[in-house]
This record gives C-alpha cells, sequence and structure tokens, in this order.
C-alpha cells in the first residue's frame, strides 16, 4: 500500500506542476511523409464504415493513390530542402531520424507501394461474378472457405476494398521503420507494419485454406522474432541504460554515461550486450528473410495472394535492411568485431542456402521465395563492408531488386488456368510460344534477378561485392559469386522451359490485364533496365545519402 500511495502522490504532485513536464516537440513538416499515409488509411477506415458498397472500391483506390504520390513528393521536397545532407537530424523528441538513408528508403517504400497498389486493384483477371468484376481478394475474408456465406459473397460480386487501408497502415509501419532511432520505436514500427501484412495473407480469394494456413505461419512465427527482440532490446537497456542508438553507442565506445542507480548493476555488462545484440539481430534478420530464420518464406510467399506477395518481397527487404544498417552502424559500431564474424556466416548460409533450395523448386512463387534469400545473403555482403560504399551499395541494390521482384511477381499474376493462377513450373512450359511478350518481359526480370550484365541485378551484385571485397570481404564475394553462379542455373532453367519446350495441349491461358497491372509490369521493365544500362546517377543518389546521422 505504501508503494502505490507513494507514486501517486508522484503522479499528483506533477500534475499540479505541469511547468515541469515538457510538451514534446514534434516536427510535422519532417515527418509528413509518415503522417500522410497514416492519415489516409484512417480516412480509408471511415470509408469502409460509411461509404456505399458499389463506390468503396474506386473510393479507396484513389485515396491511396494520392496519399502515397503525396508522401512520396513530401521526402523529395525534404531531400531537395537539404534534410538527407546538410539538414539531417533527429525528430520527434529523438525518436526517428531524418537523413539521407531514411529519405532514400522511405522513398523507394513509396515507390514500390505506389506499383504495388495497381496490381491490389486489378479486376479484369479473375472471371466475373454475375457479370461484376472481382479482384485477388476473398469476397467476404470472414466467412468459412467454402460455406454458404463466402458462396453468397461470391455470387454477389463483393470485393475486399478494406485491403487498401490496410496496405497503408503496413506502408506506415514501413516508413517509420529504417527512420528509428531508438529500440522502442524500432519495435513499435515493426508491429504496425507487421500485423496488417498477416492479415493481407489471409485473404486471398482463390486456395483459401492455403492462404489462411500461410498466415498463421507468418503470425507465429513473426510473434516468436518479436519477442526475441522485444527481450533484446531489455537486455540492451540493462546494459546502456537508454534504448537510444547514440546512448548505447557512447556506452559501448567509453561507457561515457550517468549511471542510473537502478540499473548500476548491470550496466556494462558484456554478456547483457551480447546477448541483447544478438537477440535483437535475430528479430530483424527475421523480416529480412535471412538463413536460419527463413522458413517462413516460401509458404508465406505461395499461399498469400500474389499481388501481396510482390509487396512484401519488395518492401518489407526494404524496410528490414534499412533499420539493419542504421542499428548495426549507428547503435552498435563499436560492436564490429563481435557481430562482424556472424554476420559473415550468416550472409555465407543465406546465399548458398537460397541458391541451393531454390533449384529443387518446381512452384514458381516458391522458386521466387527461395530467390529472395538468395538475394537478402547478397545484399548482407554489402551490409558487412562497414564502410559508406557499403552503404550507398547495399541502398542501390535495394531499389533495384524491389522493381524487378514487384514486376515478377505482376507477370505471375497472369498466367492463369481454370484454378486460378498456374504456378506449378510445368505449366510453364511453351509459354514463349502461346505469349511471346509476357515470357520475355518475364525472362528479363529472371536475367536481372541472375545478375547478367546490362540490367540493374548486374549493377546492384557489382556495387555489393566491391564494397565488400575494398572491405577485406574477399572469401566472401567469391563464395556470393559462387552463390550467383548456382542461382543463374535455375533461372536459365526457366527461360529455357518457357521458350524451348513444346506447350502442352491443355496449358494455361495468359489472361489480358487491364492498365494498372500493364503499368507495374511497364514501370518493372523500364527501372530493371535504366538502372541496369545508366546506373551511375542512381548510385551517386545513393552515395549522397549514405550518411548516416548520429
Amino acid at each position: 500500500m505504501s508503494s502505490v500511495a507513494s507514486v501517486h502522490s508522484l503522479w499528483t504532485a506533477a500534475a499540479g506542476a505541469p511547468g515541469r513536464i515538457p510538451a514534446p516537440k514534434i516536427e510535422y513538416v519532417q515527418l509528413s511523409p509518415t503522417l500522410i499515409v497514416l492519415g489516409a488509411a484512417v480516412v480509408g477506415i471511415l470509408i469502409e464504415a460509411f461509404w456505399p458498397r458499389r463506390g468503396r472500391h474506386y473510393a479507396q483506390l484513389l485515396l491511396t493513390v494520392v496519399a502515397l504520390a503525396a508522401a512520396f513528393a513530401a521526402v523529395i521536397g525534404l531531400a531537395a530542402a537539404g534534410f538527407g545532407s546538410s539538414k539531417a537530424h533527429l525528430a520527434a523528441m529523438g525518436a526517428i531520424a531524418v537523413d539521407g538513408p531514411a529519405l532514400f528508403l522511405q522513398g523507394t517504400i513509396l515507390l514500390v507501394s505506389l506499383i504495388a497498389v495497381f496490381t491490389f486493384a486489378e479486376r479484369r483477371l479473375e472471371p466475373a461474378a454475375d457479370g461484376k468484376p472481382v479482384d485477388s481478394f476473398a469476397a467476404q475474408p470472414a466467412a468459412a472457405p467454402g460455406g454458404e456465406a463466402e458462396r453468397a459473397a461470391v455470387k454477389a460480386g463483393f470485393t475486399t476494398s478494406e485491403v487498401f487501408p490496410v496496405l497503408l497502415f503496413a506502408v506506415g509501419g514501413m516508413l517509420v521503420f529504417p527512420a528509428a532511432n531508438d529500440l522502442l520505436t524500432l519495435f513499435i514500427a515493426l508491429e504496425v507494419f507487421s500485423l496488417p501484412l498477416y492479415v493481407l495473407c489471409a485473404l486471398a480469394r482463390r486456395q483459401r485454406l492455403l492462404s489462411q494456413e500461410s498466415a498463421v505461419k507468418y503470425f507465429l512465427l513473426g510473434a516468436f522474432s518479436s519477442a526475441f527482440l522485444l527481450f533484446g532490446v531489455a537486455l540492451l537497456y540493462g546494459y546502456a541504460g537508454t534504448v537510444t542508438y547514440a546512448g548505447i553507442a557512447e556506452v559501448i565506445s567509453d561507457g561515457a554515461r550517468q549511471i542510473d542507480p537502478a540499473l548500476a548493476g548491470t550496466m556494462g555488462s558484456d554478456a547483457l550486450l551480447l546477448i541483447g545484440g544478438a537477440l535483437v539481430l535475430m528479430g530483424l534478420l527475421f523480416k529480412v528473410g535471412a538463413v536460419p530464420f527463413h522458413m517462413w518464406t516460401p509458404d508465406v510467399y505461395q499461399g498469400a495472394p500474389t499481388p501481396v506477395t510482390g509487396f512484401m518481397a519488395a518492401a518489407t527487404k526494404v524496410a528490414a535492411f534499412g533499420a539493419l544498417l542504421r542499428l548495426l552502424y549507428v547503435a552498435l559500431p563499436g560492436m564490429r568485431w563481435d557481430w562482424r564474424p556472424v554476420m559473415w556466416g550468416v550472409a555465407i548460409l543465406t546465399m548458398l542456402g537460397g541458391a541451393v533450395l531454390a533449384i529443387t523448386q518446381t512452384d514458381i512463387k516458391r522458386l521466387l521465395a527461395y530467390s529472395s534469400i538468395a538475394h537478402a545473403g547478397f545484399i548482407l555482403a554489402g551490409v558487412i563492408a562497414t564502410s559508406k560504399d557499403g552503404i550507398s551499395s547495399v541502398l542501390f541494390y535495394l531499389a533495384a531488386y524491389s522493381f524487378v521482384t514487384l514486376g515478377a511477381f505482376a507477370v505471375v499474376t497472369l498466367v492463369r488456368d481454370a484454378g486460378g493462377e498456374a504456378t506449378h513450373l510445368s505449366k510453364w512450359a511453351g509459354l514463349g510460344r502461346r505469349s511471346p511478350l509476357v515470357a520475355a518481359v518475364f525472362a528479363v526480370f529472371l536475367l536481372a534477378f541472375a545478375g547478367i550484365p546490362l540490367t540493374s541485378g548486374f549493377a546492384g551484385k557489382f556495387a555489393v561485392f566491391k564494397a565488400a571485397a575494398a572491405s577485406g570481404a574477399g572469401w566472401l564475394v567469391v563464395v556470393g559469386v559462387i552463390a550467383s553462379a548456382i542461382a543463374a542455373f535455375f533461372y536459365i532453367r526457366v527461360i529455357v522451359l518457357m521458350f524451348f519446350s513444346e506447350p502442352a495441349a491443355d496449358g494455361p491461358t495468359v489472361a489480358v490485364p487491364s492498365l494498372l497491372t500493364s503499368t507495374a509490369i511497364a514501370v518493372g521493365v523500364t527501372a530493371t533496365l535504366v538502372l541496369g544500362l545508366a546506373p551511375q546517377y542512381f548510385l551517386d543518389l545513393a552515395g549522397q545519402a549514405g550518411v548516416f546521422i548520429r
């Protein structure tokens, strides 16, 4: 009772002297990209509640596109005003960094999300329900798969327009994640974008049970990874007496901090630092999809609606690698000799594991999932470089990879049979003869994944391998080249299957998409070729953005 009374007296004393509690200072202009997206998400929820059903789809699509475009314009405005370089600073009481890497990654996430929205809104690929166009998402997600309520919703031609505000909430979390400058903000941003993704994975119109299974797997494994990360946050706080990146780095470097009496017994303990840092890294490596934290990736990529898979594969990797870079380079640079050997091992396992396991896959979505795991290993080579060139090479690779991935999954939505998307590789035999243009476009994306010259994939791999070699990680580059050669085998195998195999008589058809999906694919091809043929401007842009504020 005495402790409760003392807490109550402290609370009333503070309330009676408001001058002693400083009001938080929030830089709304610098945070405008995130605020625009989250504000539009709230408006989208209100549209779901009050707008007539027949007009929701177009209202949500318009709101989402306008919000993402406005947020991207805000990022460009901030960069033009110098917040990516000379005016870089910490906003929101030090919780959010507004600097070059944050703005570059936020711009990439917003562009990728804007293109992904077009695939979400596609309504020409699925057969119409009683003359009404439908999309890739369940007519009534709350209904039991195959039940009477679902059949009635399908017959009525319902569409799940709430996917748009859910996507906006995920994007809002992703914008904060790579800019988070303390561990609590990092964790909150992780949950803000993870929870909407769990929901989106369960909303497939076809193969409802597989979709729901993938969402449950993602949720359970994501919950474990979040728990590890949060436990690591607690241990790092016990070590440093603060959750800010700069404070942790200061204690690691020289221990020059005011000792908190409540934490005096644990502060400076190397055991807390090593275990806490390892647990936080585990949580981030799960989101990246690195081995051995990758087991969710193929199942979730296969079961989720393909537009969601493309969005996740591109945007989540950008956000997660941005957060990983900031943690290692800003909070834990003094532990470089501890985490670098561990990251070497993770990168080697990820590159080789993703490349070797992809060879055995017979489903195109699972093949692209293991491909994404291998690419996570290549990007980790740039992270390990621990140099300015390493940061800029990772930023460029993330931008290049995200557009290739989004375009590849957009093409997957076009190849269909009576059961929906034809994702088994045997169905893709002879696709080059049935639809030469679609097969050629997909071949461009596969060649970019393989890192063939004159594509963005080659420019990205060359940049990260060059940065890694310059930092003394030559053997890691050798392993990366070997993994790239292994990966090239299964990419070329798919190209051979499409162009040099006889098409089956009952093979799938290639659906004619609307302008929305066509635009997504065209942007992917254009970005792949432009970043491959003339990468220097974008490499310079990434180089200018490659300095973290501390």
